[in-house]
C-alpha cells in the first residue's frame, strides 16, 4: 500500500522533466512532503486537446483542437469512478492492486484508456519495531539513491457533477489512483507492497491513450526494480496529515531494530 508521499518538485521542473506539452496548471501547488489522500497533486498525461471537462478553446485553437499530446494537471489523489453516486468514495480509492486492476469494476475502463505518471520525490511506509520492550510503528522514507524523480503508475477519473452545467469549471471531478505491486529487497523489508514506478523509457507507451491493448499494456507494469531505492527511518511528524515541510524527510540517527 502507498498512503503517503512526497512532491516538492517545482512545476517549471515537471515541466521539463516530463517534457510536457501542454501546461493546464492554473495555481502551482506547494512543495508537499506529506501528500495524502485527497489532496491536489501534479499528474502527467496525454490527452486530447478538448474532451470532457474542457471547453472548447478560443477561436484560434481550432484548428489543432484533436491535437493529442502530453499534460501536466491537478488531480485529487483517490479515484471517484465516473459512475459514482458520490465522490466520497474516492477517499478509499488511493491505490489498485496491479494484479486486478484490469478486472476491478473501479478500475478496469480508466486501466484502458485513462493512465497517467504521479511525480514523486519518495514514499513512507511505516515498520513495527522494537523500542524499549513496546512496538510501535516507524516511519521510513523511500526515494531513488540517486535522488532522481520516481514517476508512479496512476490511473485518472473524471467523475461528472451534475448539479453544474457541463461548462461550468466545477463540473468534473478529477481524480487518481496510485497502482501498487510487490516490494522486493530494500522496500519488501518495510511493506509489502510499493508504488509501481514507471520507467521514462515506457512513458509514451504507458501514457497513450491509444494503447488499448490490456496485454500490451500490463507488460509494461514489469515488477518494480528496488534495487535502485534506499530507505531510512524518520519522524513521527509524518504520522498526521497537518504536519508538513522539508524537516518530515530528514533521517534520524540510527535505525530501529524490526521486530523478529
Amino acid at each position: 500500500m502507498c498512503g503517503r508521499y512526497a512532491s516538492a518538485r517545482k512545476r517549471q521542473d515537471l515541466l521539463e522533466e516530463f517534457r510536457i506539452d501542454r501546461d493546464r496548471v492554473t495555481n502551482d501547488l506547494e512543495p508537499d512532503y506529506n501528500v495524502a489522500p485527497t489532496k491536489p497533486v501534479y499528474a502527467v498525461l496525454t490527452r486530447d486537446r478538448r474532451g470532457p471537462g474542457e471547453g472548447a478553446g478560443p477561436p484560434e485553437e481550432a484548428a489543432a483542437a484533436a491535437d493529442v499530446a502530453r499534460e501536466l494537471r491537478v488531480v485529487r489523489w483517490g479515484l471517484v469512478p465516473f459512475w459514482a453516486k458520490d465522490p466520497s468514495i474516492g477517499s478509499r480509492m488511493i491505490n489498485a492492486r496491479v494484479e486486478t486492476v484490469d478486472s476491478k469494476p473501479a478500475f478496469r475502463r480508466a486501466f484502458a484508456k485513462r493512465r497517467c505518471l504521479l511525480p514523486a520525490d519518495g514514499f513512507y511506509e511505516w515498520m513495527k519495531v522494537s523500542d524499549q520492550g513496546k512496538v510501535r510503528k516507524q516511519p521510513y522514507y523511500i526515494h531513488r539513491a540517486d535522488g532522481g524523480e520516481l514517476a508512479f503508475a496512476g490511473l485518472y477519473e473524471l467523475w461528472r457533477d451534475k448539479s453544474f452545467p457541463e461548462d461550468h469549471p466545477q463540473a468534473w471531478l478529477w481524480t487518481s489512483v496510485i497502482i501498487t505491486t510487490s516490494a522486493p529487497d530494500e522496500a519488501g523489508r518495510l511493506h509489502e507492497r510499493m508504488p509501481m514506478v514507471i520507467d521514462p523509457a515506457r512513458w509514451g507507451d504507458w501514457l497513450d491513450p491509444a494503447n488499448g491493448d490490456a496485454a500490451h499494456v500490463h507488460a509494461l507494469l514489469a515488477p518494480a526494480a528496488a534495487s535502485g531505492l534506499a530507505s531510512y527511518p524518520v519522524g513521527t511528524a509524518v504520522n498526521y496529515v497537518r504536519n508538513n515541510g522539508p524537516g518530515l524527510i530528514e533521517p534520524l540517527a540510527g535505525d530501529p531494530a524490526p521486530l523478529a
